[in-house]
């Protein structure tokens, strides 16, 4: 299939810009705004998802897509001239990990399509700037990929130590002013600076009343992620690579994904690196999370002096530590070698059964058929995601939790529906759920 050629166009213009930004990487961008334009928002709408929730305005991507054209000329004319205004973002607070809440700032359809078209060309500039450790929020890079990435060097180095940063409401605490001078230094066209500016300093519309927070970017905003990753790269990951990495002794390996640990070899210039950490990210208004920053010793269990400091034992834990939803710890491959292993962790499983109950629960009077169409959806999934070689016992316990939650549900859909397990099974050979297996079996080579 050829492409049109207004794809083709903005294809073209985002090489160029990508060439150039790689050929100067100290070169200050002053003249970015003209390439927006009417072709550039179509492709932006064409990038932005439609089944979102909607913003403050109540106007969905199909109310917005009747009047397309007309919508985007006039998006285009504000934008250039100065005179669109950042709509405030809805706030709404989905459960997160533990206690917290994870608060999402909602744009606008209309704010999306606009922050899509400036996000393009942050990209094209600054993925050729970000280095190959980051995999958070970057085009054409997964959590599969980063697990892999952290996997690797892990074998490599027998373990070693770990230090697992995990920064505390980053999206909340980003500091406004230093990420315009980080900005500043790669980006000085000022209709992009302006853009990005009102975005950062819109309200946040919560329970009826206006805010303006004078820190953060939106969580859940089209343009959050790659100013995130803008600044987080300063942060963090060149400041790593120049000053810790050259006074590491031994091997060292990093990995970002907004919680990200970093491997090194060596005992001494790692505990100097993970309390240094500390200092450079309060330098940025940014706080480490105190429960989940930790240091951890992660050594092959047969290269460990009974006794040392490195054996693994006290408050930390047995050696191991959690990333991306899986575990990693030690264990014996068949043929009694120490591999590196990776299980389903519990807060994650706990999560996912958490989830099938509520959706078995809202769910249980529709026809046999269609809920087990949707479950085994599910597990697929799940087995998808979390499938990989020495993790084959959480997904059976997984599946066999998922088996009895959905009886459980389709019991009490009245008070004659309750169904023993001769019952159950004599539906499972009928309407199947699909039962665990390993999809990935490449995680298993020995050190």
């Amino acid at each position: 299939m050829t492409e049109t050629p207004s794809l083709t166009t903005i294809s073209t213009k985002l090489e160029r810009i990508a060439k150039q930004a790689q050929q100067a990487p100290d070169m200050a961008f002053t003249t970015l705004a003209h390439h927006i334009d009417l072709e550039w928002l179509r492709e932006a709408y064409r990038r932005t998802r439609k089944d979102g929730a909607v913003g403050v305005d109540g106007q969905s991507a199909k109310e917005y897509a009747e009047n397309l054209e007309g919508n985007l000329r006039s998006l285009l004319d504000r934008a250039k001239s100065g005179a669109y205004r950042a709509p405030p973002v809805r706030r709404a607070h989905p459960e997160g990990d533990g206690k917290e809440t994870r608060p999402l700032g909602i744009p606008t359809f209309e704010d999306k399509v606009l922050q899509r078209a400036v996000a393009m060309v942050l990209e094209a500039i600054y993925e050729q700037d970000f280095l190959n450790c980051s995999f958070g929020f970057r085009p054409g890079r997964s959590a599969r990929q980063a697990l892999e990435e952290l996997w690797t060097p892990a074998v490599k180095m027998a373990g070693g130590w770990v230090v697992e940063l995990d920064i505390r409401k980053y999206f909340d605490t980003l500091d406004h002013e230093r990420l315009r001078e980080v900005l500043r230094r790669r980006v000085r066209d000022g209709v992009i600076l302006r853009l990005i500016g009102k975005w950062l300093n819109a309200g946040v519309l919560e329970d009826g009343e206006l805010s303006y927070p004078d820190a953060g970017t939106p969580q859940g905003g089209v343009i959050s992620p790659i100013l995130a990753n803008i600044y987080l790269h300063e942060v963090l990951d060149v400041w790593f690579e120049r000053e810790v990495r050259p006074r590491l002794r031994g091997r060292a390996h990093s990995f970002d994904t907004r919680t990200m640990p970093r491997c090194c070899s060596n005992t001494r210039t790692t505990r100097g690196a993970c309390s240094t950490c500390f200092k450079r990210f309060g330098k940025y208004g940014l706080a480490l999370h105190p429960d989940k920053t930790r240091l951890v010793p992660f050594k092959r269990p047969d290269r460990i002096r009974p006794g040392s400091r490195g054996d693994g034992r006290g408050p930390s834990g047995p050696g191991t530590f959690s990333f991306l939803g899986f575990t990693f710890h030690w264990g014996k491959s068949l043929a009694g070698k120490w591999v590196v292993r990776m299980r389903t962790a519990k807060d994650r499983h706990r999560r996912a059964l958490g989830a099938i109950t509520q959706w078995c629960r809202l769910h249980r009077h529709e026809p046999i058929r269609e809920q087990q169409r949707v479950l085994a959806a599910k597990l697929a999934g799940h087995y998808g995601y979390y499938g990989r070689t020495g993790n084959f016992g959480r997904l059976w316990c997984f599946y066999w939790h998922v088996t009895c939650l959905w009886r459980r549900w389709l019991s009490r859909r009245s008070d004659k529906a309750y169904l023993d397990w001769a019952a159950m099974n004599r539906l499972l050979e009928r309407y199947p759920l699909p039962k665990p297996s390993v999809v990935r079996a490449r995680l298993v080579a020995n050190p």
